[in-house]
């Protein structure tokens, strides 16, 4: 039978897990619901290597944060250009010790560009760690490596906006 203190980590280690869980879900929801403040939150205050590939690197969210606030909100005639949708899946979390974990994701992502017409479809692995700032854990880096993409013509299909109002920040 596992001793108090064995159960007491094995818990600890469930909600890091969860915890991160949460995090990396609510960094997708930001991106998908256009919510530039929600995005910058999932990452440290300062020096998050950030590695999109051909999209881009950073050393730190600030920079990537802006270009996500600028492509996301950008409308014409008051609509949005740009609506993406994030999948992400396959979670394999490592909690490292109280304060670091890494982890590795799969993402299914898609996203309609209105000015071109266009829809691309596309998936890859996020390579990310994390680290406890301020107890709340964070993003101190996220890769991404894109397996493969397919970028299509929409058409004629019409493509029908709907509404986004961020959620409320959480830590």
């Amino acid at each position: 039978m596992p001793s108090t203190d064995d159960l007491a980590r094995r818990l600890q280690r469930l909600e890091h897990v969860e915890a991160i869980t949460q995090l990396k879900y609510r960094y997708w929801r930001a991106c998908d619901t256009k919510d530039p403040k929600g995005f910058r939150s999932c990452f440290i205050r300062s020096g998050a290597r950030i590695d999109y590939g051909r999209l881009g690197s950073f050393d730190d969210a600030e920079p990537m944060a802006r270009i996500f606030e600028k492509v996301a909100l950008a409308r014409i005639d008051g609509k949005f250009i740009v609506y993406d949708m994030h999948h992400g899946m396959h979670p394999d979390i490592t909690i490292l010790d109280d304060t670091s974990a890494h982890g590795t994701w799969s993402l299914r992502f898609r996203q309609v560009n209105t000015v071109e017409a266009t829809e691309t479809i596309m998936t890859g692995d996020y390579d990310d760690e994390y680290v406890v700032e301020d107890g709340v854990w964070k993003m101190s880096v996220c890769r991404f490596t894109e397996h493969w993409a397919i970028k299509r013509s929409l058409g004629d299909a019409q493509i029908i906006p709907g509404h986004f109002s961020a959620p409320p920040l959480s830590t």
